[in-house]
């Protein structure tokens, strides 16, 4: 990842991400004895309730941001083994896990084939590969309101197709493969809970360099644009087997 992240506000705005991940959760089938990889735990809300499915497993929450990766581990304690490390790359885990299991992060990675290629090599045969991120279409309406507002960002998100993401999963030596893309609406008790997604969530590239005054009239300024305060998020859905 580019930027480090303001993990304390992630942490007490990300209930749509919580609420899709306990959904992609329920389709990892685990007895309880297992070690799973949770690639990109943000602060392990998600976390927690992957390590209560595995009484007698164990999990590896990987983070690429330092600061996430810390909160994690206030929430889980000892319960969990931490590896900070970066998807981009080979990644130091060995034995291999049984299982790969993640959500919110690969769209923040520009290159799939590599990030599939790194999760295959760390995945026993028969390991499964439960996830999901932004698809196509993802955060369209923000995107486009920032781009109104004459604010772009040259580090782009990875919001890809069903169909290019099946293809590099089997060409990474996954099978059993399923994806498809799910739209989903995220709204904000309140306006400042809104602004602060917007900030660190969704526009935190773009909102880089700003000054503190700048930031806040720009999250002001999109938010004015989205109809109803709502975020049009679109979420890939991956099921995918190690061959």
């Amino acid at each position: 990842m580019a930027m480090e992240w303001d993990a304390a506000t992630y942490d007490r705005i990300a209930d749509p991400q919580e609420r899709w991940g306990l959904v992609v959760l329920d389709r990892l089938a685990l007895r309880g004895d297992e070690r799973v990889l949770d690639a990109g735990c943000g602060t392990g809300r998600v976390t927690a309730h992957l390590v209560r499915r595995l009484p007698r497993g164990r999990v590896v929450a990987l983070d690429g941001s330092a600061a996430m990766l810390e909160h994690a581990r206030l929430r889980l304690g000892d319960r969990v083994e931490y590896l900070h490390a970066d998807l981009a790359v080979p990644l130091p885990i060995d034995p291999p896990v049984d299982a790969v299991f993640s959500t919110a992060t690969f769209h923040w990675l520009a290159d799939h084939d590599s990030l599939f290629a790194h999760l295959a090599a760390i995945v026993r045969p028969g390991g499964a590969l439960v996830a999901q991120c932004g698809g196509e279409g993802n955060v369209a309406g923000p995107l486009a309101a920032a781009e109104a507002l004459g604010v772009t960002s040259d580090l782009a998100r990875n919001f890809a197709t069903p169909a290019d993401t099946g293809r590099r999963l089997a060409a990474a030596g996954f099978g059993d493969i399923w994806t498809w893309l799910q739209p989903e609406s995220a709204t904000f008790a309140t306006r400042e809970d809104l602004e602060a997604f917007l900030l660190t969530v969704v526009l935190r590239y773009h909102v880089e360099g700003m000054a503190d005054d700048q930031r806040l009239q720009f999250a002001r300024a999109v938010a004015d644009r989205l109809p109803g305060g709502a975020i049009d998020y679109v979420r890939l859905n991956i099921l995918a087997r190690r061959r």
